[in-house]
C-alpha cells in the first residue's frame, strides 16, 4: 500500500519534471537540427541527455527533397507530442476538480463557479495590471543589454515598440514571440537574421538557467518543506552547472577546438559571450522574478489560498517552465498548481487560469498600444 502511494504520489512530478528537462534538451537539440531527439534525451537522461544532444552531429544535406521530408517526418510527431501533453493536462485537472466538487456535493460547474465567485477581484486586477507593466520594462531592459553586449547598440525606447509587438505573437507562443523580435530588428536596422535570432537563442538559454538557479534557491530555503521530489533538484543544479562550464570552454575553443557547430552563424552570441555577460543578465532578469513572488503570494491569498514568499520561491520557476510549454490557455502551468496545491484544487485551477492568460492577453494589450508605431517602422523603406 505504501508503494502505491508513493508511486501515485510522485508520478505526476515524475512526468512534469520530465517534461521541462525535454523542453531543455530540444531546445539544445535545435541547434544541431534534433529538437525531437533532444526532447526525449532530457526528458529520460536530465542534464546528461542534454550534452549528448548537444554533441550529435549536425543534419545537413544538400538536397531540398531530403530537407522536405525531414520537416514533413518531424513537425507531425512534435504536433503529436504536444498533443499528448495537452490531453494529460487536461484530463489530470479534470479528474482532481471532479473530485474535489463530488466531495463539496456540488457539480463541477457549481464548485467552479463558487471558486469564482469568492475572489477578491478588484485588488487582484490592480496587482496584475502593476506586475505586467513592471514585468515589459524589465524584459525590454534584457532584451536591449543583449543586445548591447552582443550585437549592435540600439537604445531601450527604440527596443520598447519591438518587444511589446512580439507579445501579440507569444500568445501562442513565447518563442515565436522572439522570433517575432528578430524580424523586427532585421526589417527596421537592417541587422542580418541570423545574428538577431542567436541573440534571441542566447537569451532563452540564460533563461533556462535563470530559473534554474532560482529553484536551487528557492530549495536552499525551503527544502524540508518541500514535496519530495524537489530533493532531485540540486544534482539537476549540479549536472546543469557542469553542463555550463562545459559549454562556457566548448566555445572559448578550449573544449573540442575543431568542432564546426560553434562557427556556425547562429552561434555568433555565444562566440561573443563572457562569463560576465551570463551573471548580469541574472542580474538583471531577477528583479522579474522576485516581483512574481510577491505579487503571486498576495494573489494566492486573494484567492483564498495561504502561501508565503518563502514557499512560493522554489514553486515559481518550476511553474514558469512549466508556462513555457505551449498547451492552450497555459494548461501546463495550471496543471502544476494543482499538483503543488493538492489541497485547494478548485483555487488553484481558477488561480493558474486567470493569472497566467491574463498576464499574457495584457502584455498583447501593451502590444496593441505600440502596433501603429511597428506598423510604420516595418512598412517604411
Amino acid at each position: 500500500m505504501f508503494e502505491e502511494f508513493m508511486f501515485e504520489e510522485l508520478l505526476p512530478y515524475a512526468i512534469i519534471g520530465g517534461i521541462i528537462s525535454g523542453i531543455v534538451g530540444a531546445l539544445l537539440g535545435s541547434f544541431v537540427n534534433k529538437g525531437f531527439a533532444g526532447f526525449f534525451l532530457g526528458s529520460f537522461l536530465g542534464p546528461i541527455g542534454w550534452i549528448i544532444v548537444f554533441l550529435l552531429p549536425r543534419e545537413t544535406s544538400n538536397s531540398p527533397q531530403t530537407k522536405t521530408a525531414q520537416t514533413h517526418k518531424t513537425n507531425p510527431v512534435g504536433r503529436i507530442v504536444l498533443l499528448i501533453i495537452t490531453a494529460v493536462c487536461f484530463g489530470y485537472l479534470y479528474y482532481r476538480l471532479n473530485g474535489a466538487a463530488a466531495r463539496e456535493g456540488m457539480s463541477l460547474l457549481a464548485y467552479m463557479t463558487e471558486v469564482f465567485a469568492n475572489v477578491n477581484w478588484i485588488p487582484w486586477l490592480i496587482l496584475m495590471i502593476g506586475y505586467s507593466l513592471f514585468y515589459f520594462l524589465i524584459d525590454t531592459l534584457v532584451v536591449t543589454k543583449a543586445l548591447n553586449w552582443l550585437l549592435a547598440d540600439i537604445k531601450y525606447k527604440d527596443i520598447l515598440p519591438i518587444r511589446a509587438s512580439a507579445y501579440i505573437i507569444s500568445i501562442f507562443n513565447e518563442q515565436i514571440g522572439k522570433g517575432a523580435m528578430a524580424y523586427y530588428l532585421n526589417k527596421r536596422d537592417q541587422i542580418p537574421g541570423w545574428e538577431v535570432g542567436s541573440v534571441m537563442l542566447f537569451i532563452m538559454f540564460c533563461e533556462i538557467f535563470y530559473l534554474l538557479i532560482w529553484a536551487t534557491i528557492g530549495f536552499a530555503f525551503g527544502g524540508g518543506d518541500l514535496p519530495e521530489v524537489f530533493s532531485l533538484v540540486p544534482y539537476i543544479a549540479v549536472g546543469a552547472a557542469v553542463f555550463f562550464v562545459i559549454w562556457l570552454l566548448y566555445f572559448n575553443g578550449k573544449l573540442l577546438p575543431n568542432n564546426k557547430l560553434k562557427d556556425r552563424r547562429l552561434m555568433h552570441a555565444f562566440r561573443r559571450a563572457k562569463p560576465w555577460h551570463y551573471f548580469m543578465f541574472f542580474v538583471l532578469r531577477s528583479p522579474a522574478l522576485l516581483a512574481a513572488i510577491v505579487v503571486y503570494t498576495t494573489a494566492l491569498n486573494l484567492f483564498g489560498v495561504e502561501a508565503s514568499f518563502t514557499s512560493l520561491l522554489p514553486y515559481l520557476p518550476v511553474i514558469f517552465f512549466a508556462a513555457a510549454v505551449p498547451t492552450p490557455m497555459r494548461a501546463a502551468a495550471i496543471t502544476f498548481w494543482v499538483i503543488l496545491f493538492p489541497e485547494n484544487e478548485g483555487q488553484m485551477a481558477a488561480f493558474g487560469f486567470v493569472q497566467h492568460n491574463f498576464f499574457i492577453l495584457f502584455n498583447a494589450g501593451i502590444g496593441l498600444v505600440f502596433w501603429r508605431r511597428a506598423q510604420r517602422e516595418l512598412l517604411t523603406d
